[in-house]
């Protein structure tokens, strides 16, 4: 039986008759192609990027698995509607908190028609994307006693202040509190040699040298699930994947420096965590 993903915190979610994407329980994840070319952008994207021989085996494991495509009912009732078969990449966590960031301080792709344009400009403008170099689209941290997922309408306005309060919220074992985070689960989750920060400077590495792609729109997923000890309060290895190609254009042998200032930035930030839980670089 396809449901919707319990832990989906961005994008199009397949309810109240909407077209989402769904998950069969046994790990994968399928995404219904957008009927414009957004669609036929992103199968391209992913037919392109799991034959290209240059992409080392290390980088692909921050992208999801690619399986093709099939034609499944859509969440919507629309009829039968080709989706994108992909790994699912919450599969085998009880309980994961995630975050989702959108990359870049330019959303817009440089083709882009004035009035796709002019919307991305303006939300750049209105979220950190411009200022910060990315924003937060989502997010939710699990416990076993509550969950804390703030309101789109929260997220949308988070401001630079915000986003540093929220990354450290997102590593602290009371999430939900108004008081200052404690950052109980930083060292576990962003530290360390497998940690989020060791695996975002192995993505900058790429990212300072490829120029196959350009990522516009794209998202950094970094989940972990507070699962990895008898009592549930030391977090199992963060995972860190790239999603939602659906704007990813040639590289044309030209480094992305739009995505590439982004990473650093996001970098930045967790690194002043790391080094002083209780600072702000704000």
């Amino acid at each position: 039986m396809l449901k919707p993903p319990e832990h989906q915190v961005a994008g199009h979610q397949a309810r109240d008759g909407r077209l989402g994407p769904l998950v069969d329980g046994s790990g994968l994840f399928y995404k219904p192609l957008q009927s414009d070319d957004r669609g036929a952008n992103e199968l391209n994207f992913y037919t392109s990027f799991s034959s290209e021989p240059r992409i080392a085996t290390r980088i692909r494991s921050f992208f999801p698995g690619f399986h093709g495509t099939q034609l499944l009912s859509a969440s919507d009732g629309s009829g039968l509607h080709p989706h994108l078969v992909l790994d699912d990449l919450f599969a085998g966590l009880r309980l994961p908190s995630v975050i989702d960031l959108k990359i870049g301080s330019r959303t817009w792709f440089p083709s882009a028609p004035e009035d796709y344009f002019r919307k991305c400009l303006a939300k750049d403008r209105k979220s950190t994307s411009a200022l910060l170099g990315f924003r937060i689209s989502g997010l939710q941290v699990n416990d076993e006693d509550c969950r804390w997922r703030p309101s789109h309408d929260e997220v949308r306005r988070f401001n630079a202040k915000d986003v540093c309060r929220i990354l450290r919220r997102f590593v602290s074992s009371d999430p939900a509190s108004d008081r200052e985070p404690n950052c109980a689960f930083a060292s576990a989750v962003y530290g360390g040699a497998e940690g989020v920060l060791a695996q975002l400077l192995e993505l900058k590495a790429w990212f300072e040298e490829q120029t196959l792609f350009h990522f516009y729109s794209a998202s950094v997923l970094v989940a972990y699930d507070k699962d990895g000890s008898e009592d549930g309060r030391c977090p199992n290895r963060a995972r860190v994947r790239l999603v939602d190609f659906a704007h990813v254009l040639d590289g044309n042998g030209v480094i992305d420096h739009n995505f590439l200032g982004g990473l650093c930035s996001l970098i930045k930030f967790i690194s002043n965590i790391l080094n002083d839980p209780t600072l702000s670089l704000i």
